[in-house]
């Protein structure tokens, strides 16, 4: 099937688990076999079309991927582990979008609830809307974060935002909860809006880029004194293709500040200005 779209009838009474429905999964079955795939409601297994209308797309132009239409607040892991292809979800989704993914593409065209790209590893994740807390960070009872890819959150973000990540690059376009990085391993974030208070708490490596208010700064952090003009502008480009407050950042001046000293941490919150 090229493309299969999966039509929301009406909101389930529980939350509905949605892992293993990706493109991989559903590439060489009829629709017949599409709809009878099984998920979890609850403690109940049901068959796919009892929650949505099934429509599959054979069509040169159609393209790779599966589109879910509707207020898919109630159903998580949308995109789980996924290794290639693309996922559009038109309206909210639910918890763990995206988690555990090594490539490919998924699109939220609004919110997305607690969790979203924990222990991503690879490929891309857009949410239109905000996110909920936890994104980019840890699974529950696992110690490594985001592992790779790129997430883009266009509206804001919750508590502990990118807690132990370890690699990658997300950027959120509004504000940020309290927590943000923190413990972060490695990687790149950068903020448009407001940061919430604890920034950078038990961070050891990473950078944090903070293109619009400047944030209140730990204690143990110190101000950088080496100038690091190159390393600046390769990580301000990078973001900077995306535009939105990140589009000027090649051309501001920084101001660093490492740690957490704290932590024995090597990490830097770079200021804009």
């Amino acid at each position: 099937m090229s493309r299969v779209r999966f039509v929301l009838k009406q909101a389930p009474a529980l939350r509905v688990d949605l892992r293993g429905v990706t493109p991989a999964a559903l590439a060489g079955l009829t629709l017949a076999q599409i709809e009878r795939l099984p998920v979890t409601h609850g403690m109940q297994t049901l068959p796919l079309a009892e929650f949505f209308s099934v429509a599959c797309d054979d069509s040169p132009d159609a393209g790779g991927e599966l589109v879910f239409e509707g207020d898919l607040s109630r159903f998580d892991r949308i995109g789980w582990q996924l290794a290639g292809g693309r996922i559009v979800v038109a309206g909210p989704a639910g918890d763990y979008v995206g988690a555990c993914m090594t490539g490919g593409d998924v699109q939220v065209q609004g919110n997305a609830g607690l969790l979203a790209a924990c222990e991503m590893a690879g490929g891309m994740l857009t949410i239109t809307g905000n996110v909920g807390d936890h994104a980019a960070s840890t699974l529950p009872g696992s110690m490594d974060g985001m592992r790779g890819g790129t997430l883009i959150v266009r509206g804001n973000a919750g508590d502990r935002f990118a807690d132990r990540m370890r690699r990658g690059t997300v950027l959120v376009f509004g504000n940020v909860g309290d927590f943000l990085a923190s413990r972060l391993v490695a990687g790149t974030i950068a903020i448009g809006g407001q940061a919430g208070a604890h920034v950078g708490y038990g961070m050891r490596r990473g950078s944090v880029v903070f293109a619009g208010p400047a944030p209140v700064l730990p204690p143990t952090f110190v101000p950088a004194l080496v100038d690091a003009a190159v390393a600046w502008q390769l990580i301000a480009r990078d973001i900077a293709r995306h535009g939105g407050p990140f589009a000027g950042l090649p051309a501001r001046r920084t101001v660093r500040h490492l740690g957490d000293l704290a932590a024995d941490g090597r990490g830097e919150l770079i200021v804009t200005v």
